[in-house]
């Protein structure tokens, strides 16, 4: 019954909507200006200096709300004609109650934070649960008596517990180690129990981040403000994990961004993970001092250990 009656409202919103733009195509084009600013308010809500720009998206939010209801009258519709129920009845789907913002415009933020981390992960499966110790060799190490699965054990254990109690007390996290032994697919973990928390997170690789950098330093692109935007994510968001750094082309701009971003972050308190295939040693030949300094003073390092899991998996 319930869904018969939500069939039938949607049906019916859907033949008034279809008569009005007919008549009135302006209102179809106000309609999608609307809808971009809620995108533009998602955008900028969690950056921790937006109150200007939140204020004027609203603003123009309201002188849309108000022409579409002229082009509406000028039509012959009630102004109220093709309007649906609010899905917030808290603050009418603006986004905001005062300056504060509302929960839906906080699950809607969740969802597309989501849906783009989903878009980057690489298998679809990186969760903690997927993740397989037994590809591991249980074999001790001459060296520190410890097998691979074991130390591996300890690594997954610090990422499922850094991720659940996730904060702002919480480390900087480094992984290092050879390719295809799981720093991704832990990152990828990481990044999905922080967002479903509630956190902010950025994921992205290495030399995309500072792509974009350069684009935004250097005007590269036609949507500049947008560019912006992402790199300011970068800085500001809970928790940023840097994926595959050193695969990147160190130059002396990419080498600046990164102190940069970790700088900066450190800084603000806010927390990063970073991934890579190079040794400690290894890094110290291609970045600076200061970056080293931060990267083995204030982070956690984790070593992963073993053979590349990657291939094990391709000949079961």
């Amino acid at each position: 019954m319930h869904e018969e009656k939500r069939r039938q409202r949607d049906e019916d919103f859907e033949r008034r909507i279809r008569s009005v733009y007919a008549r009135a195509p302006r209102v179809r084009e106000l309609d999608m200006e609307l809808r971009r600013t809620m995108s533009e308010l998602i955008g900028v809500a969690l950056g921790s200096d937006n109150a200007q720009r939140i204020e004027d998206i609203q603003h123009r939010n309201v002188r849309l709300q108000e022409e579409r209801r002229s082009e509406m009258i000028n039509a012959g519709f009630p102004e109220d004609y093709s309007d649906e129920k609010p899905m917030c009845r808290k603050c009418n789907d603006t986004g905001y109650i005062n300056s504060k913002m509302c929960e839906c415009l906080t699950r809607l933020y969740k969802e597309e934070q989501r849906a783009s981390l989903s878009s980057l992960f690489k298998l679809g499966n990186e969760r903690f649960e997927s993740f397989d110790l037994s590809y591991y060799d249980d074999t001790p190490s001459g060296d520190t008596g410890l097998s691979p699965r074991r130390s591996m054990e300890v690594v997954y254990e610090t990422c499922v517990e850094y991720a659940r109690k996730f904060g702002k007390k919480s480390m900087n996290l480094f992984f290092n180690g050879a390719p295809g032994l799981g720093k991704t697919f832990l990152s990828a973990g990481i990044a999905r129990v922080v967002a479903d928390n509630g956190y902010s997170v950025v994921y992205d690789m290495a030399a995309s981040i500072f792509a974009k950098f350069e684009d935004a330093k250097f005007l590269r692109t036609d949507n500049t403000e947008k560019i912006r935007d992402e790199t300011k994510r970068y800085l500001e968001c809970d928790l940023l994990i840097i994926d595959d750094l050193g695969t990147e082309m160190t130059t002396a701009f990419t080498i600046s961004t990164l102190y940069e971003i970790i700088n900066t972050r450190l800084l603000t308190g806010r927390k990063t993970v970073v991934n890579s295939n190079l040794t400690l040693n290894e890094l110290k030949r291609r970045y600076t001092e200061q970056i080293m300094s931060r990267l083995e003073g204030e982070y956690q390092v984790l070593t992963f250990y073993g053979d590349d899991i990657r291939k094990k998996r391709n000949m079961l």
